[in-house]
């Protein structure tokens, strides 16, 4: 039986998820699903947006990290089961991932994930054919917008689920906060604020990655009364091995490197969009 690229995906992840204590590598996973790694390679790559050894090692170490908080196993312990032959090589690893040591993420007690399992939908409507309309969101989809912000947690530093849902609900009130749909699929979604002309989240599915949906709600965004004013972002700093490509995307739109900052004790850079009429509106 053929399976579809999107079908084939979800039984990678499905074996990926199922194998994550014993280190799956792409010759393995290949074989359990009868495609070539090489083939393999391309199709998780351009559905995930990252590689599949990146996509298991950013799980484990979410996975990692949560039993760091949750459990008192020891260091090293924790760092044999994520795979790593010593504490040292874990602890390496986690610092250049978390941007603290393991033993002061433990104490500070807060869990946050770099990665959620990716579960993917149906295959996706073509761009031509998806409609792209961006509509306000209301307070019964707060479950679906959160639903979507964990598919796409890769892309934000320190993602605070609890601070994330005091400041969308505050966007919703505002009418500040928007979604797009492909039927019924979250595929993007955006929360600015007019009065501080920044935007606090912009993200868009992994399987719409391309379609043009962040440029689609950028130009929404200037236009709801921002497009004389310098609008801004934070993401991550140059070089962060934690970012899956969300600091390149916003460069493409046209931002640019401004101050660097910490949020949530997390270092980060403030990006703003300059010359808006010029890149946004083609003025």
């Amino acid at each position: 039986m053929k399976y579809s690229m999107t079908e084939t995906v979800m039984a990678v992840i499905a074996y990926a998820e199922s194998h994550l204590s014993e280190k799956p590598d792409l010759e393995e996973v290949s074989a359990a699903v009868c495609y070539s790694k090489y083939y393999l390679h391309r199709m998780v790559t351009k559905t995930l947006g990252m590689t599949l050894h990146d996509y298991i090692r950013r799980r484990r170490l979410t996975e990692a990290a949560r039993l760091l908080v949750c459990s008192q196993k020891p260091i090293l312990e924790i760092a044999l089961a994520a795979g790593y032959e010593s504490q040292q090589a874990f602890t390496g690893i986690f610092k250049s991932m978390y941007k603290q040591s393991p033993l002061k993420y433990r104490e500070n007690g807060k869990f946050y994930p770099l990665q959620l399992r990716f579960c993917l939908c149906g295959a996706p409507s073509r761009p031509d054919a998806m409609t792209q309309n961006i509509a306000c969101v209301t307070p019964e989809e707060i479950p679906d917008w959160m639903e979507f912000a964990a598919l796409v947690i890769d892309g934000f530093p320190c993602f605070e689920e609890a601070e994330h849902l005091r400041r969308l609900a505050y966007h919703i009130e505002q009418k500040q906060a928007w979604i797009m749909r492909d039927k019924h699929t979250v595929v993007g979604a955006a929360a600015f604020s007019r009065q501080a002309a920044s935007i606090d989240f912009l993200a868009v599915h992994p399987q719409y990655r391309g379609y043009g949906i962040e440029k689609t709600f950028l130009d929404f965004i200037v236009r709801s009364g921002l497009a004389d004013r310098e609008i801004s972002i934070t993401t991550f700093r140059d070089g962060d091995r934690a970012d899956t490509g969300q600091r390149v995307a916003y460069k493409r739109l046209g931002f640019v490197g401004a101050e660097l900052l910490t949020e949530f004790g997390y270092p980060v850079q403030r990006l703003v969009l300059q010359s808006k009429r010029e890149v946004i509106l083609g003025v």
